[in-house]
């Protein structure tokens, strides 16, 4: 069954929705545990995540639908898998740091990620270059999430 672009993007919309609210729900900057956190001076000010994350949301959403349009049916349902798989350990990394209070076991996950986003652009990137150049601002900004939750792990040694 060929799928259409819609619904496509309609189903990369709501995944993504899906991995941002998950995400949300998570974090908990603002609690006096993470207050407590010695963090490097380079480290974003809170307003920015929100900021940046929507726009990376988007950019998901919309570059794996343009991916997954433009493959066919077996190239689609791996792409597909890969995309959950990303977007499973985009949410789970929220819910390592803040809920269980682990910088180094979302420092763990967070290097699974990265190597997750690797795959997930080069995939994207042959169905469709644009694709996947779409993903490139998301696997960066994971990346200097991956060296900032280094950071905190490393000045913060017993948490």
């Amino acid at each position: 069954m060929r799928k259409t672009r819609a619904s496509i993007l309609l189903a990369t919309a709501l995944a993504t929705a899906a991995t941002a609210a998950a995400g949300s729900l998570a974090t908990t900057s603002g609690s006096a545990w993470y207050r407590r956190l010695s963090k490097p001076s380079w480290q974003p000010p809170a307003q920015a995540f929100p900021l940046v994350w929507t726009t990376l949301y988007g950019l998901i959403a919309y570059g794996g639908a343009r991916a997954l349009s433009r493959e066919d049916e077996e190239r689609r349902s791996a792409l597909g898998r890969a995309l959950a798989v990303n977007l499973a350990l985009n949410a789970a990394w929220p819910a390592l740091f803040f809920k269980a209070r682990s910088p180094r076991l979302a420092l763990a996950e967070i290097v699974v990620l990265n190597a997750s986003n690797l795959v997930l652009v080069r995939r994207a990137g042959r169905a469709d270059r644009a694709a996947g150049a779409m993903l490139v601002p998301y696997a960066a900004w994971t990346a200097f999430a991956t060296a900032l939750n280094a950071s905190i792990a490393r000045r913060n040694p017993s948490h």
